[in-house]
């Protein structure tokens, strides 16, 4: 069964997921791309030289590693999108995936596995004692905007003594999604007391693939502590500043100058959070550049804002309008807005109070910013077709050349499931029109998984010319294919407005999960997939057809090459029912088939072909 999740998207899935007729679902991710080439730094697991009081990581930075200067291991995923209210901006995040960003098991869905891990470089404790008073804290939160972990699951910490011996000192079961909680952790056995020690966080999880999320924040270790010393004097950044656009995340440049001031939002606006227990005064400012070509673009000038004790509070300022002209009709702009301020007190951290946000303007439309932290897909009736379309608007007349989606991962892994391209000048019932208006479709696609920045490429064989104004792009999941519960990513930072539709019962309805499904329209420019269309296109002396169809008891094929070719029937569930080599008669015999719909594809020298449906009848 399928766990919802909780936070503030928790009241949309419940809308969604309790009525008997429930047809849009979440899932874990059950991948991160991200992590896909593992860790590249430096390799050595501990340090030849000790660290010394006080240790403190608060997760800020652009890595999604933690921190070798600090830790020992590379599994955790360091980012600011998988939890909500840091403490400071970002956090690492203990799921079911290992450094790689894959499952730790893929084949068994349920096992019960010690998963992440994160260990300290040795802290030299060598000249301390119990007098000393030394105190672990951390701040942990399960669940996040990921699925939360369950009462089976479990988060501890552990110290290693100096014969080597690991104890568990603290641990906590999974619950549901909670604010972020203070631990302290206070180092008292003579055991621990020398000069090698090292501390280390691990989650035990049933993997359900990528469930049970915890994260973890603003971690310190020092001497002269106590139970009651839990007060962190520190302002900090704890989200992503918003991007500049009112409504996409990306587009082209040149649809935004088509209609700049209807596209910028006013304001810039991100999160400070004050954990001191007295209100601070932030002195705001911000900068931006061209980061392609390095131009200056806006320096703002100081916003002075008071922040009262313990709070969050968002911190605006007005948009810069953008003088920068197009440097090509197609090339790629992006502005770098660096937001900082002040320090409050020269004895905390400040790499938390600066933060960089990149608006990306590119040849493709997003809703998304890039990142997945949940799956969606939909759970269809077996006999009926499922359909999804994003609603996207152009400034001026485009062309779409292909389409760009980040597939969430499941188990068994998706692969041979079928889908289509659908584009759409109009939806039934949708903004007042009487009928869908279908562009184009483009069918037997198969989904891919992260190659390229995490999407798979689908190129459009008809390019689709489009005028200004709205228009809608999606997919279509068949009926009696065993296509259904196809993952979509769906990043979850992107609070309403997605702009989605869903039709699993011949009518189409507004998408009731709050979060943005990762499929990118890519206009103007040739694409170059990499979908199955594309990479298994085969030279045109090797394209062949298979006749006729429909067919009762034998399947002819032609083709004009002379190489051997290789054959395979699959139903349409992807489960092969029949292959081998064609003989010199070019013929198979399906009497043995049930009547319905099966899939054929021919290999020549291990290339393979698109498949091409049949209908045995």
């Amino acid at each position: 069964m399928k766990r919802i999740i909780y936070g503030w998207l928790w009241i949309a899935c419940i809308a969604v997921v309790t009525h008997a007729a429930a047809q849009e679902m979440t899932a874990p991710v059950n991948y991160n791309p991200v992590l896909k080439e593992g860790y590249k730094g430096n390799n050595v697991v501990h340090k030849a030289t000790a660290l010394s009081l006080p240790f403190f990581d608060d997760f800020t930075g652009y890595s999604p590693y933690p921190d070798a200067t600090n830790w020992g291991d590379h599994q955790v995923y360091v980012n600011n999108t998988m939890c909500y209210s840091p403490v400071s901006r970002g956090v690492a995040t203990f799921d079911v995936l290992n450094e790689f960003g894959l499952p730790y098991d893929t084949l068994n869905n349920n096992v019960v596995v010690t998963a992440d891990s994160l260990t300290s470089q040795a802290i030299d404790l060598g000249s301390y004692q119990a007098s000393d008073s030394i105190y672990l804290s951390f701040f942990y939160q399960p669940g996040g905007n990921g699925f939360y972990p369950r009462t089976e699951d479990s988060f501890a910490v552990y110290f290693r003594k100096d014969n080597g011996v690991w104890d568990k000192v603290w641990s906590v079961p999974g619950t549901t999604p909670e604010a972020f909680k203070q631990v302290m952790i206070p180092v008292t056995g003579s055991s621990y007391f020398y000069s090698d020690f090292r501390f280390r966080f691990v989650n035990r999880a049933a993997i359900n693939t990528s469930d049970a999320v915890w994260n973890i924040d603003y971690v310190r270790m020092d001497a002269g502590r106590n139970v009651n010393d839990t007060a962190v004097n520190d302002v900090a950044f704890i989200a992503d500043p918003a991007n500049m656009l009112n409504d996409y995340t990306s587009m082209p440049y040149r649809q935004f100058l088509a209609n700049a001031a209807g596209e910028l939002a006013s304001q810039q606006y991100d999160s400070v959070r004050n954990n001191y227990t007295v209100q601070q005064t932030l002195n705001l400012s911000y900068t931006a550049r061209e980061a392609e070509t390095n131009t200056p673009l806006f320096s703002s000038p100081v916003n002075s804002s008071v922040v009262a004790a313990n709070s969050i509070e968002a911190i605006n300022s007005p948009t810069y309008t953008p003088s920068f002209p197009s440097p090509g009709y197609y090339d790629k702009v992006v502005f770098e807005n660096k937001f900082f301020f002040d320090q409050v007190n020269a004895a905390e951290p400040h790499a938390n109070d600066t933060i960089v946000k990149q608006q990306v303007f590119d040849n493709y439309l997003a809703y998304d910013d890039g990142t997945a932290e949940l799956s969606y897909y939909l759970n269809l009736f077996p006999t009926l077709p499922g359909k999804i379309a994003i609603e996207y608007h152009l400034n001026q007349p485009d062309t779409i050349k292909g389409v760009a989606i980040y597939f969430g991962r499941q188990v068994p892994m998706g692969t041979n499931k079928i889908f289509s391209i659908a584009v759409y000048s109009q939806l039934q019932g949708i903004n007042n029109a009487a009928a869908d208006i279908l562009l184009d479709q483009e069918d037997l696609l198969q989904p891919g998984y992260g190659e390229v920045n995490q999407y798979w490429i689908y190129r459009l064989e008809n390019p689709v010319p489009l005028p200004a104004g709205t228009f809608y792009m999606g997919t279509i999941q068949p009926a009696f294919s065993g296509s259904d519960s196809l993952y979509l990513g769906l990043d979850v930072n992107r609070v309403g407005g997605n702009h989605a539709y869903y039709n699993v019962v011949d009518q189409w309805s507004s998408s009731s999960i709050s979060g943005a499904i990762m499929m990118r329209p890519l206009l103007g420019q040739a694409v170059f997939g990499t979908g199955v269309r594309d990479t298994h296109l085969l030279p045109a002396n090797e394209q062949w057809t298979a006749y006729p169809n429909p067919a009762t008891d034998k399947l002819n094929f032609y083709y004009s090459t002379q190489k051997d070719a290789r054959y395979q029937v699959m139903d349409m569930q992807g489960r092969v029912i029949m292959h081998g080599i064609l003989a010199g008669n070019r013929s198979i015999n399906i009497q043995g088939l049930q009547q319905g719909i099966y899939l054929v594809q021919l290999s020549f020298d291990g290339v393979s072909s698109v498949p091409q449906k049949i209908i045995k009848q």
